[in-house]
């Protein structure tokens, strides 16, 4: 691997392919954090009750969008492979199958997730308190869930044609028109005051549901932006088509998507266990685990924004068989970022309280979500290369044995640690916090293994050109 870094950074033009592919992405990643900033600190200014509440249901909504997340990787690598092997005709089924995917998934979920609304919040374990604005929240947010969907799939069907930026700008769009129907939907009509101009600003003083609106909003647009770009890029051709069902084309999407789904699935369902677990510990600390969690976000923006960028390099030297190239890619993105996420990591270590403060005023909050942010700072460099190599796996379509990683660190490590050490030792979110980075770490040293054992490369007949 040294060998392969060291080669990778000598040559200019591969460096060039990387940040020119993962420069929007970042960015991408840094608006989606933004905008999640901007959620959390609106709602919680309502309170540590109103931040409890919307953070109740969020890991539900990870569970469900397991498919989503499938189809998109699946559409990605056929794609990104399809290109580099210069077999454009079935880049182009590839992409006709992301609609029928879109169309099918989207429209599922949507459903499904209307009718558990409801029932969602008393089944998580929540308190009494907040189910009614849990509830009311989750239902609102999941109305575009059909947009939803089509923000995912077609955006990555652009990035895997090396497009980068339309996602980004889309995003920008979605996340400047959250912000602002935020602040004109939380809140009710007042004078505000910025830079010593002050003017009056209408609210409709609609608390958690005016964030719900917001959100719904914001994700409608970009469903269909998303949806015009895809349909008005020349190389897919998909303009003026009719949706056309191939079967081999969605056959390799599936088989790769398949996987992912199993593996978003069973890790979302113990992302749904592992809140109620910490729903038992009480409001405020669901309270400080909802807006840690949220305020960790902007600290993995270079591994997630890097991932994209990763999974299609990788599919392109697949196409290509060419192994030696896809080898340089992957050493060279994971020490960018691990690297620029171990400085992060150390920032968050040392202003946790600074973070926190950002987001609520509740001294108690602060001081526990502190604790917990503290904690998962030192894992960075380790989640970092877990989101890069997630990526390049996901890009060659090996997907099963990071399924398999998958459930065995999150249920084994994550799930039953959390559990014993609520239920019989009876301790608190730090605890909670260290099963949660014992889960990615020890997934970080999987997943790395089977990188280096080389038993990826069965069936995908590789070129292997000195590779020394």
């Amino acid at each position: 691997m040294l060998n392969n870094l060291r080669d990778a950074f000598r040559d200019r033009a591969l460096l060039g392919r990387i940040v020119h592919l993962a420069w929007p992405t970042v960015t991408e990643e840094l608006l989606y954090a933004l905008v999640s900033y901007a959620d959390t600190a609106q709602v919680g200014a309502l309170g540590a009750q109103a931040s409890a509440a919307v953070g109740l249901t969020s890991t539900t909504v990870w569970l469900l969008r397991a498919p989503v997340f499938a189809a998109s990787m699946g559409v990605l690598s056929c794609i990104s492979i399809s290109l580099g092997a210069k077999n454009k005709e079935r880049a182009q089924a590839a992409a006709m199958q992301a609609v029928i995917l879109t169309l099918v998934i989207g429209l599922s979920l949507t459903a499904l997730t209307l009718s558990i609304s409801g029932a969602l919040p008393r089944w998580l374990g929540g308190s009494e308190e907040i189910r009614h604005d849990a509830s009311i929240y989750f239902a609102i947010t999941c109305i575009p869930f059909f947009f939803r969907t089509a923000t995912s799939v077609f955006g990555s069907v652009l990035r895997a044609t090396g497009n980068t930026k339309t996602p980004m700008q889309i995003t920008a769009l979605m996340n400047a028109c959250n912000i602002l129907l935020n602040a004109l939907f939380i809140f009710p009509a007042r004078q505000v005051t910025v830079g010593g101009f002050s003017f009056y600003m209408w609210g409709a003083g609609w608390g958690v549901m005016g964030a719900a609106i917001a959100t719904a909003i914001s994700f409608t647009l970009g469903g269909v932006l998303m949806t015009l770009s895809v349909w008005n890029t020349p190389s897919l051709g998909l303009k003026g088509q009719r949706i056309r069902y191939d079967g081999d084309v969605m056959r390799q999407c599936i088989r790769v998507g398949a996987p992912l789904c199993g593996q978003h699935l069973i890790s979302g369902f113990g992302h749904v266990v592992f809140t109620s677990l910490i729903a038992r510990l009480g409001t405020v600390p669901m309270a400080a685990h909802a807006i840690a969690i949220n305020a960790e976000e902007a600290f993995y923006i270079p591994g997630y924004g890097m991932q994209a960028a990763a999974a299609t390099l990788a599919g392109f030297s697949v196409g290509e068989k060419n192994e030696k190239k896809l080898r340089q890619y992957t050493a060279a993105i994971m020490a960018i970022a691990a690297g620029i996420m171990t400085a992060l990591g150390a920032l968050l270590f040392c202003f946790p309280h600074v973070l926190m403060g950002l987001f609520t005023r509740d001294a108690e909050v602060i001081r526990m979500g502190a604790g917990a942010l503290r904690i998962v700072a030192v894992s960075e460099p380790f989640f970092a290369i877990l989101i890069i190599l997630d990526g390049v796996f996901n890009g060659i379509g090996d997907t099963r044995m990071p399924f398999v990683f998958s459930a065995i660190t999150m249920w084994g490590v994550r799930i039953l640690g959390t559990y014993i050490c609520v239920t019989h030792l009876h301790l608190g979110l730090s605890a909670v916090w260290m099963c949660m980075v014992g889960d990615n770490v020890s997934r970080c040293g999987l997943m790395l293994a089977r990188y280096l054992s080389g038993r990826w490369k069965r069936g995908l007949e590789l070129d292997t050109p000195n590779q020394s």
